[in-house]
């Protein structure tokens, strides 16, 4: 008990230290609820909200946690271009779709309108082609269209959003920003009404501006995995004279260009590889294991920033000491290794945050529940598992479209097809030997049946490991005391790494 008590007073002062020496300014930190998202489609066309509930749908039901960060800060009046990270194909425009109430342009690549589908979603939502160098047969001077289709939407006061990578990737990192977000600024904020009168702009200066948006996602194509929408700061754009041709100076263009990718680096996690990445990750969830428990999980917009911080240390510290990084990598390795042999998780250590007898209570009522939940869970895991099984595999199987890296989105797309279908096989079948009542009463059985197979699968993933970390505690009480001590070492090095 008294190891119990020391540990977690050593660690919580470790986190509070760094905390209070390094904390941000006060950020606002939304968890997005279905039916919050869904609201925010209201005052659109029938067709639109429709389509905004089942993106909305979809969302909610592949990621197990949502959260925006400074949403509120999004002026509700005037003219903004969103400038976002592109790294999860077509999911990356649909979270920005249900956080905001304000109607929303994109530029999108010009290929999606060659599906016939696609194209109806695209023109129902506003969406404006843009025609890539890397896109086979784009005919690029058709661009010219394109941002005079911007510069006419920002001139009434409303929002259009680019990814100015040009393309969803993989990557790490930011890829190179392309000029084409600061010559729309540049071009809609220079335009005159009159030619001969210079102060005469179209829009003020001050009533046009640029907003980074960053994405970040615990895992992109995981079935339940979380992601973040993080608003950054705004920011105006100055007026420039524009050329005969209405083109902003070159040297503006990559001022403002230069302005956007330092703004986006802001919002978003940027490693040089995956190795890097992967030291990071675990290093975080290291040194935040403390606050990962039964009763309070920390927000993911506080492990991203943690993150942020910590990939920031890490490269200051691989410039100055290159030694000093290797031993902390290598020591990090091992401590994994150690409770990979073990058989748990950095997250299961805390089991011993709690009394015996409030883990011994949660591990029985989450029993009971799925013991009386059981036979609606597996019904709804038999019928519903061809979908996800489907789903899954056309994911593996269109990991790509075109140039950009798909992420999830050939997933969630499969879904919102599969599952639909499912419910109306379902009740078919029973339409076929009961009757139309039954069938009519079996397609809302048949999604709460599929909702709790979902939530009781988790519950039983969450329940395993602190089962074998309880086992553990159990049978190898000094193996589990030594990984304790071992990760309250790594803590304070880390923690002293930080505030250094």
């Amino acid at each position: 008990m008294f190891i119990r008590v020391h540990l977690w007073i050593i660690s919580c002062f470790i986190l509070r230290k760094n905390d209070s020496q390094n904390e941000p300014l006060p950020e606002s930190v939304k968890t997005l609820g279905l039916r919050q998202m869904i609201y925010l489609g209201k005052g659109a066309s029938f067709v639109k909200q429709i389509i905004h509930a089942i993106i909305s749908i979809a969302l909610r039901l592949f990621f197990r946690r949502i959260e925006a960060v400074n949403v509120e800060s999004v002026p509700q009046t005037g003219a903004i271009i969103f400038v976002l990270n592109h790294p999860n194909g077509l999911v990356d425009p649909a979270f920005v779709f249900v956080s905001l109430s304000r109607r929303v342009s994109f530029l999108a690549k010009s290929t999606l309108y060659d599906n016939p589908i696609g194209a109806f979603l695209l023109r129902t939502f506003e969406i404006l082609p843009l025609y890539r160098r890397i896109d086979a047969d784009a005919k690029t001077q058709s661009n010219s269209v394109t941002f005079d289709n911007c510069f006419e939407l920002l001139e009434r006061g409303r929002c259009i959003a680019i990814f100015p990578e040009g393309i969803s990737h993989d990557a790490t990192k930011l890829q190179p920003i392309k000029t084409g977000a600061a010559r729309i600024a540049l071009g809609a904020i220079g335009r005159r009404k009159d030619e001969l009168n210079p102060s005469s702009f179209r829009l003020s200066p001050s009533s046009l501006k640029i907003i980074p948006v960053g994405l970040y996602y615990t895992s992109k194509t995981s079935f339940r995995s979380e992601a973040l929408i993080r608003y950054g700061e705004v920011f105006e754009v100055a007026p420039v004279a524009l050329d005969e041709n209405g083109e902003p100076p070159r040297e503006a263009v990559l001022q403002l260009t230069a302005r956007i990718e330092t703004a986006l680096r802001d919002v978003t996690l940027n490693l040089e590889t995956a190795s890097e990445l992967d030291t990071v990750l675990k290093a975080e969830a290291l040194f935040s294991s403390v606050y990962e428990n039964l009763i309070f999980k920390q927000t993911l917009a506080k492990t991203f920033e943690r993150l942020q911080d910590l990939a920031a240390r890490y490269k200051l510290l691989e410039k100055n000491d290159p030694q000093k990084m290797r031993e902390l990598s290598e020591k990090v390795t091992r401590y994994e290794a150690a409770l990979k042999s073990g058989g748990v998780t950095t997250e299961s250590l805390s089991v011993l945050q709690h009394p015996t007898w409030y883990v011994f209570r949660y591990l029985i009522l989450r029993i009971t529940l799925l013991i009386i939940l059981a036979p609606l869970a597996i019904v709804g895991a038999i019928i519903h598992s061809p979908a996800f099984l489907f789903s899954s595999l056309i994911g593996q199987m269109f990991k790509t479209h075109d140039a950009d890296a798909a992420g999830s989105s050939s997933k969630i797309i499969a879904a919102i097809g599969l599952m639909p279908l499912t419910w109306l096989i379902t009740g078919s079948v029973i339409w076929c030997f009961f009757g139309w009542q039954f069938a009519l009463a079996s397609i809302p059985i048949t999604i709460l049946c599929g909702y709790i197979a979902l939530r009781s699968s988790e519950t039983l993933i969450d329940m395993r490991v602190w089962l074998k970390s309880a086992w553990l505690l159990f049978r190898q009480r000094a193996l589990f005391l030594r990984l304790l001590v071992q990760r309250e070492t790594l803590q304070k090095e880390i923690g002293t790494m930080i505030e250094k």
